[in-house]
C-alpha cells in the first residue's frame, strides 16, 4: 500500500513539475533575462498545455492558449479557446483584442467596456482625440461615468476626469469660437481631478496650470502654494 502510496504522490509531483515548467515556457516573454523562464521549450510547453486541454479544460488553460495564439497572430485559435471561457474580464479582454485584429473597432469596445480595460479604453479616447476632441471628450466622459458606477478605481477616475481635461483644452485649440467653454470645462475636469486626488502633482499642476489659462492669476496662485508644499521643486508652466 505504502508503495502504491508512493507512486502516486510521485505522479503527481512530476505532473506539477512539468505543469509548472510550461507554465514557465509561457512567461519568457515578460521573465527576467537569463531567468529559467527563459530556457524553458516552448513546443513541449504547448504540448503540454494542449494535452491539458484536451484532459481537464480550465479556464487558466484557455486564457493561456488563448493569449499564445494571439502573440502568434492567429486569431482564429484565440476565439475558439476564448469563448470556452466562463464569463469574466479576461474572456471581454480576450475577446476585445480578437475583434481588434480582426478590424472590428466597435466591437472590441464594446468588450473593453463590458471587462472593463482601462487601458484599452483611454488609449481609445486619446486616439480619438487627434480628430475629433469633442467625440473624445464625449467618449472618455462615459468611460469616467462607468468607472465612477463600479466604485473601485477611485484612481481610475481622477485619471478620467485629468484626461477629460486635456481633451477639452486641445478642443479648446480646435474651436476658437468656443474657446472660453472648453477651457472653463477642462478647469472644471481638472478640479475633479485634484478634489479626489490632493496629493497628486500632476493634477495639482493641471489645476493651477488651468487657472492661469483662464486669467484667474490669484486662483493660480493657490493652487501653485499647495503644489510647491508637495512638491517644493515643481514648476507653474
Amino acid at each position: 500500500m505504502r508503495v502504491v502510496t508512493c507512486a502516486v504522490v510521485a505522479l503527481v509531483l512530476a505532473a506539477l513539475a512539468l505543469v509548472q515548467i510550461a507554465s514557465d515556457a509561457f512567461a519568457a516573454p515578460v521573465a527576467a533575462p537569463l531567468s529559467l523562464p527563459r530556457y524553458a521549450p516552448m513546443p513541449f510547453a504547448l504540448a503540454v498545455y494542449q494535452a491539458l486541454d484536451r484532459a481537464a479544460p480550465s479556464d487558466f488553460v484557455e486564457a493561456t492558449l488563448a493569449q499564445y495564439a494571439l502573440q502568434r497572430g492567429d486569431v482564429a485559435d484565440a476565439k475558439r479557446h476564448a469563448v470556452r471561457l466562463a464569463p469574466s474580464s479576461t474572456r471581454d479582454e480576450l475577446l476585445g483584442q480578437i475583434a481588434l485584429r480582426r478590424g472590428d473597432r466597435g466591437l472590441a469596445l464594446t468588450y473593453f467596456l463590458a471587462a472593463p480595460d482601462i487601458g484599452e479604453l483611454q488609449g481609445e479616447a486619446v486616439r480619438l482625440a487627434r480628430t475629433d476632441p469633442v467625440r473624445a471628450y464625449a467618449f472618455e466622459r462615459s468611460v469616467r461615468d462607468l468607472l465612477a458606477r463600479l466604485q473601485t478605481h477611485p484612481d481610475a477616475v481622477a485619471e478620467a476626469d485629468w484626461i477629460m481635461g486635456r481633451i477639452a483644452q486641445r478642443a479648446s485649440a480646435r474651436m476658437p469660437g468656443a474657446r472660453l467653454a472648453w477651457l472653463t470645462r477642462a478647469r472644471e475636469d481638472d478640479l475633479a481631478a485634484a478634489t479626489m486626488a490632493p496629493f497628486s502633482e500632476k493634477y495639482l499642476l493641471a489645476i493651477a496650470s488651468a487657472e492661469l489659462r483662464l486669467g484667474d492669476r490669484r486662483a493660480a496662485r493657490r493652487w501653485y502654494r499647495r503644489l510647491r508644499s508637495v512638491d517644493p521643486s515643481a514648476q507653474l508652466h
